[in-house]
């Protein structure tokens, strides 16, 4: 009897593949769907591409129908609205940056596959992610960058455990997006040459901002004053959910140096200032901090690569994680402006070895 695999589909062309070449080796294919977020405007759908609507769906079940085997959606907007656009909103507020699509991997995507798993008797479940997953001699799981760097999504899977990597397949490990599409397009999927996703599922039109004032009551909204470190008054400001550390543009000042964003203070509602020098930092410490591999927790202080967000490189640092789920991390030739709310993921090479999210810089 062949081992039965569930199997998320976006409508893209990466999770179409990854359910036909499941197929192809045999496996028993349930394709699921989940609807997130609400439909987004049909001209910014058309402008941006999407994932998760309507039309999304039946790309997807025309991939199913063509490779014969079930699929099917299921609601999951309440959870969702819940755990990952509440989180995204209450972040923005607080005056920290968030990262949704770490939040929907970990509090949504794969604890609610895993339920469905259950009660389908799946024996794995399989998504179309660039990451890849070893085991070694000692039968200890280990997830891995992807072989295509330039697709690798590795950071936003830092909070699987031996638990979840033993029953999850990742098929697009080893591919590139340009092989990916030349399979689909070999297999005669619909989703062959469709454009990817773009943007933040739920804020099709990238307008952060907007958004978070649209989800707020209005007395959330924290106004305050650009200043610079000695305090002195800049500008005033219309909302902290309208900065970022490291930020350039948008500041409304008008000065002879170029000036970025380098604290963001919740309490009094002000946004601080600098020069570029001046948002360097000597590390960060981390929060709700998941290993891989637990055993790498009792190490005491450890050599890794930190990324401090999904594009940025790596950087060597040293880790030290508390009993508290929080972690020390500090640079080893200092490093640029962190941004509070980011996910922080740590490497060893290609060897994803956990991560956390940055609650707050370590002066330089």
């Amino acid at each position: 009897m062949s081992a039965r695999v569930i199997v998320a589909m976006s409508g893209g062309v990466d999770s179409s593949v990854a359910a036909a070449m499941l197929c192809e080796q045999g496996y028993d294919v349930v394709g699921i769907a989940m609807r997130l977020a609400s439909e987004p405007a049909t001209h910014i759908a058309k402008r941006r591409g999407t994932c998760c609507s309507h039309d999304d769906f039946e790309d997807a079940r025309r991939v199913a129908e063509r490779m014969d085997f079930p699929f099917y959606v299921i609601d999951l907007r309440a959870d969702f609205n819940a755990r990952v656009i509440d989180n995204f909103v209450s972040e923005y507020l607080g005056g920290r940056t968030p990262n949704p699509c770490v939040m929907c991997n970990r509090e949504i995507k794969f604890d609610r596959l895993w339920s469905r798993a259950r009660a389908l008797d799946a024996d794995y479940i399989a998504t179309g992610h660039y990451a890849r997953i070893h085991r070694d001699d000692r039968g200890t799981f280990h997830l891995l960058r992807a072989a295509d760097d330039a697709k690798d999504q590795s950071y936003f899977l830092f909070s699987l455990g031996q638990a979840e990597l033993s029953r999850t397949i990742f098929p697009l490990g080893n591919m590139t997006k340009a092989e990916v599409r030349a399979r689909a397009r070999e297999l005669g999927l619909a989703t062959a040459d469709k454009p990817e996703s773009q943007e933040i599922c739920f804020v099709p039109d990238g307008d952060y901002a907007r958004f978070v004032e649209r989800n707020s009551a209005p007395a959330a909204i924290r106004t305050g004053r650009i200043v610079d470190a000695e305090g002195r008054a800049l500008a005033s400001h219309d909302g902290l959910h309208r900065f970022t550390v490291g930020q350039r543009r948008g500041l409304g000042i008008a000065t002879g140096d170029r000036l970025y964003v380098r604290e963001i203070r919740a309490e009094s509602g002000e946004v601080v200032v600098g020069r570029r020098g001046e948002l360097d930092s000597a590390g960060l410490i981390a929060s709700r901090v998941s290993m891989v591999d637990e055993s790498i927790a009792s190490r005491g202080e450890t050599m890794v690569e930190v990324k401090i967000r999904y594009r940025h490189a790596a950087i060597p640092a040293s880790f030290n994680l508390e009993a508290d789920g929080r972690a020390e991390v500090r640079f080893i030739d200092g490093g640029p402006a962190v941004t509070p709310g980011q996910a922080c993921v740590f490497y060893r090479g290609d060897e994803v070895l956990g991560g956390g999210f940055i609650e707050r810089a370590l002066e330089a």
